[in-house]
């Protein structure tokens, strides 16, 4: 059965875990998001082995012509903006890239990021293996799909410190609602099964088989599900924007 993660809010000024950047960037991001008087209960931000996989090599087929990981998101392209997102953790960040579109490569020109290239027309699954079989074999892997404008740092660091107090859970975000969506953590134990996916359902087969040890995370309005596929999905997703 799955689990549903409440995390509460920690005092900035409390100290600190000498564990790098994460842990404190993470308390930071709780404060601000949420303010208020909170305490650390044990070392729940103690610094564990993650590394982020963004897998932005999808065909954008529903944009009818347009890449939706180029379209403006606060000022940028929306896959630089991710990455941004992503870098702002202080983790090592990959990202698979179909070879070819080069505009994708072109835009995250200047990041400190390892970018894969990955034939485009074997399935999101192929990017998956591509991009896990390049990380370390001891870390978890905070996947995050290019496509999902809403996801900020705030999310991300709420979603690992729920994987730090218990790393090998699986966590998957969802929003306000409870509908499940991402990014997801999935600890190192899950590897093997990763590599071993094939066609165009990601991750799905591998956690819908290990359904009893996943944490569902909740992040706020609609974080973990808004993703874009269509110029009618922009336009709309568009006009809620203050």
């Amino acid at each position: 059965m799955n689990t549903m993660v409440n995390l509460r809010p920690w005092c900035f000024n409390a100290p600190a875990p000498a564990h790098g950047l994460v842990a404190v960037f993470a308390v930071h991001l709780w404060q601000c998001r949420y303010g208020g008087e909170g305490h650390v209960e044990g070392d729940i931000l103690a610094q564990t082995d993650i590394s982020i996989l963004i897998l932005a090599a999808g065909s954008s087929s529903r944009m009818r012509g347009a890449d939706k990981l180029l379209e403006p998101v606060a000022g940028q392209p929306l896959l630089r903006h991710v990455a941004g997102v992503a870098l702002g953790m202080g983790l090592a960040v990959t990202v698979t890239l179909p070879v070819q579109r080069p505009a994708r490569r072109a835009v995250l020109a200047g990041l400190s990021l390892r970018v894969i290239e990955v034939a485009g027309d074997e399935g999101m699954a192929a990017s998956l293996r591509a991009g896990v079989a390049s990380l370390p074999l001891d870390h978890a892997i905070l996947m995050l799909l290019a496509d999902m404008p809403e996801v900020d740092g705030a999310d991300l660091a709420t979603l690992i410190s729920a994987h730090n107090i218990a790393p090998r859970r699986i966590h998957r975000a969802c929003d306000a609602a409870g509908k499940p969506g991402h990014p997801v953590i999935f600890p190192p134990w899950l590897r093997a099964n990763l590599l071993a996916l094939q066609g165009d359902s990601g991750a799905r087969a591998v956690l819908a088989a290990h359904q009893d040890k996943v944490d569902a995370v909740h992040l706020p309005g609609l974080h973990a599900t808004t993703d874009l596929d269509t110029p009618e999905d922009w336009a709309a997703w568009r006009s809620l924007q203050p």
